[in-house]
């Protein structure tokens, strides 16, 4: 059979599969990222029916998806929003980074990986999933609730902070010296600040120049535009996540939003065919060794999520079961866990990281709706438990004699 025939039969195969797949996650109201790695675990090597020709492809499809995940991301913010969160939540985001990112580089040293393993998985830890808590948080009926501009508030800070980490981590996993770590570093900063000075000062310019009032030519110019800067970024050594991102902040209004419109399905696409990636590269016999310091992980970053949440909703005068709801609904990890483990892959830093980071997310992607759901009703009912005065000892709840 010709190649170009097998391709289109295994690349249609992937894409109908990974449609059934969000079908049957949908109707659980399960986020589809597990299920998404499976298939790659399945399909990669050591899995039950390894890929051939279009293995290529869907590394580029990948590729593509980190930069559409991003710039997606980007396009839900503006440069005000980011400069006003920054201003009055940036003592929770530096909580939420020393509770969730320590104890990732911890595992990492205690493993004997090295410093830079140590930094990548600090990453991995770190980051919440924007998009499995934003759809979350609208399954529960959340969204109005006085919480959840907390919860949004720590995920921006965390997107904001890959502007900075990313180049760190693209720079020593390319083994650069410290004097060529830290020109990347200043030119990333650099860059990132001039992007958003320009996203608040000139920003209708910016998305003036872009628009259409014809679809095509929106989605054409705004895909074109993002993967020109995302490449030139990546050349730069800053990271094509980085460019994708910043490009998003730069839009706004009217053109943001029919852009959000337009590059959705694509960005669905190519995201879940970069999962698919990553569980291609990952051995399914590598998971078991590393599944005990996975699963530690996972109960330690979630309690600190948990923890991360409840005081940032303190500071913000949340009541007690807002707190809870918060810390609860912030324990997904997914996308940009992978994302940032998928460097370290491709790079071959560690060959443990990869499957770990797998094994983590998988863990911590099912779990995340379970807590945001059930950790404040759990945890009130087990205070009030145990604070109840007028409880007499062995009575049960809501019995007075």
């Amino acid at each position: 059979m010709h190649s170009s025939a097998i391709f289109l039969i295994e690349f249609g195969a992937i894409i109908l599969g990974l449609g059934l797949l969000g079908r049957f996650a949908a109707r659980f109201r399960l986020s589809p990222i597990p299920l998404y790695l499976l298939a790659g675990l399945a399909f990669g090597q050591g899995g039950l029916l390894p890929l051939g020709t279009s293995e290529e492809f869907v590394a580029i499809g990948a590729e593509i998806g980190v930069v559409l995940l991003l710039l997606m991301l980007g396009l839900e913010y503006t440069a005000t929003d980011l400069v006003s969160n920054l201003k009055t939540q940036y003592p929770a985001g530096l909580v939420d980074a020393a509770l969730n990112a320590l104890p990732g580089a911890a595992m990492a040293l205690l493993l004997g990986w090295g410093p830079v393993a140590a930094v990548v998985l600090a990453g991995v830890t770190w980051i919440s999933s924007s998009g499995v808590i934003a759809k979350v948080l609208g399954d529960l009926g959340r969204i109005g609730n006085r919480e959840t501009p907390v919860i949004l508030s720590i995920l921006v800070l965390e997107d904001l902070s890959m502007a900075v980490y990313l180049p760190i981590v693209t720079a020593l996993l390319a083994g650069a010296g410290l004097a060529a770590g830290g020109v990347t570093l200043a030119v990333a900063l650099s860059v990132a600040g001039l992007v958003l000075l320009l996203a608040v000062r000139y920003g209708r310019h910016v998305s003036r120049f872009v628009s259409s009032d014809d679809p095509e030519k929106l989605l054409l110019v705004v895909l074109g535009l993002t993967l020109l800067v995302a490449g030139i970024a990546q050349q730069l050594q800053v990271s094509a996540a980085v460019g994708a991102f910043l490009v998003g902040i730069a839009l706004s209004g009217e053109v943001a939003e029919g852009a959000h419109v337009l590059l959705a399905p694509l960005r669905d696409l190519f995201a879940a065919v970069f999962f698919v990636f990553f569980g291609l590269n990952t051995d399914p016999a590598s998971i078991p060794p590393v599944l005990p310091p996975a699963l530690a992980l996972a109960v330690v970053t979630a309690a600190t999520k948990i923890v991360t949440g409840y005081w940032a909703a303190r500071r913000a005068g949340i009541s007690a079961k807002g707190r809870l709801r918060a810390g609860g609904a912030l324990v997904a990890r997914g996308e940009f866990s992978i994302v940032i483990a998928g460097l370290a892959v491709t790079a071959g830093i560690e060959p443990d990281l990869g499957p770990l980071a797998t094994a983590y997310v998988l863990v911590l992607v099912v779990l995340g709706p379970l807590t945001a759901r059930y950790t404040e009703p759990l945890l009130t009912r087990l205070t009030a438990h145990r604070h109840d005065p007028a409880r007499a000892p062995g009575e049960r709840p809501g019995v007075r004699h």
